[in-house]
C-alpha cells in the first residue's frame, strides 16, 4: 500500500515563497499536486513522472511553481514562488499508477495525502 504525506505548509506574505514536500512510500508512475480553496473545487497544480524528467503544470501556476523529486528520499517537492493571496488553499499530494502522463484529473490518482494548509496574506 502506497502512503502519501505532505509537509511544509504555513503562512507567508504575498510575494514570498514556500516549498512543500511529499513523501511517497512506494514507486508509482507519477505524482501530482492539487489544491482546494474554501468553497471551491479542487484544482490541478502540477505533476511529475517517476523519472523526474517530465513535468506538467496547470494554468494557475503561471510559471511561479516548480515540481521536482528526489527518488533517493522518496520525496516530491512543490516550490512556490511569488505567492499571491489567491494561492491560499489546502494543497494535496497524490500518486498515480496510471500509465498516462500528464494525469491532470484527480480521478487518475489512487493515493492521496491529507493535505497541508498554505495561507498567503496581502
Amino acid at each position: 500500500q502506497v502512503q502519501v504525506a505532505e509537509s511544509g505548509g504555513g503562512s507567508v506574505q504575498a510575494g514570498g515563497s514556500l516549498r512543500l514536500s511529499c513523501e511517497v512510500s512506494g514507486r508509482t508512475f507519477s505524482s501530482g499536486w492539487f489544491r482546494q480553496a474554501p468553497g471551491k473545487e479542487r484544482k490541478f497544480v502540477g505533476s511529475i513522472d517517476w523519472t523526474g524528467t517530465n513535468t506538467y503544470y496547470g494554468d494557475l501556476v503561471e510559471g511561479r511553481f516548480t515540481v521536482s523529486r528526489d527518488n533517493a528520499k522518496n520525496t516530491v517537492y512543490l516550490q512556490m514562488n511569488s505567492l499571491k493571496p489567491e494561492d491560499t488553499a489546502v494543497y494535496y499530494c497524490a500518486a498515480s499508477n496510471q500509465q498516462t502522463f500528464p494525469a491532470v484529473t484527480g480521478g487518475l490518482y489512487e493515493y492521496w495525502g491529507r493535505g497541508t494548509q498554505v495561507t498567503v496574506s496581502s
